[in-house]
C-alpha cells in the first residue's frame, strides 16, 4: 500500500491525462469523499452478497479511495500505521 500511496501523491503533483486518480483530485473533497461513500457501501453489500473474491475487489476500491482522501487532507500513511499500532499496543497491554 505504500507504493500505492506514493504513486498517488505523484498524480496529485502530475497533471498526467487520463489519470482518474488525478481527475479526482481536480474534483476536490467533495468527489473523493462521495467515492469513500460509495465503495463503503459496496463492501457492505458484497459483504453481504457477494463471493470472497467480489469483497476482496470492493475492499480494494475503498482502500484505494481512502489512501486518496489521505493524500488530499496530506495525511502520511506512517501517521495511520502508527495509529493502528498505538490501538494494538493498548489492546495488547503494552
Amino acid at each position: 500500500m505504500d507504493i500505492l500511496y506514493e504513486i498517488i501523491l505523484t498524480r496529485k503533483e502530475e497533471d498526467i491525462e487520463g489519470s482518474y486518480t488525478r481527475y479526482l483530485f481536480e474534483q476536490g473533497i467533495d468527489k473523493i469523499c462521495k467515492k469513500v461513500g460509495e465503495e463503503s457501501a459496496e463492501v457492505i453489500i458484497a459483504s453481504k452478497n457477494g463471493s470472497p473474491r467480489e469483497i476482496s475487489c470492493e475492499i480494494a476500491d475503498l482502500l484505494y479511495h481512502l489512501l486518496v482522501l489521505m493524500a488530499e487532507r496530506k495525511i502520511p500513511a506512517q501517521e495511520v500505521y502508527l495509529e493502528l499500532a498505538k490501538r494494538l499496543n493498548k489492546t495488547l497491554g503494552l
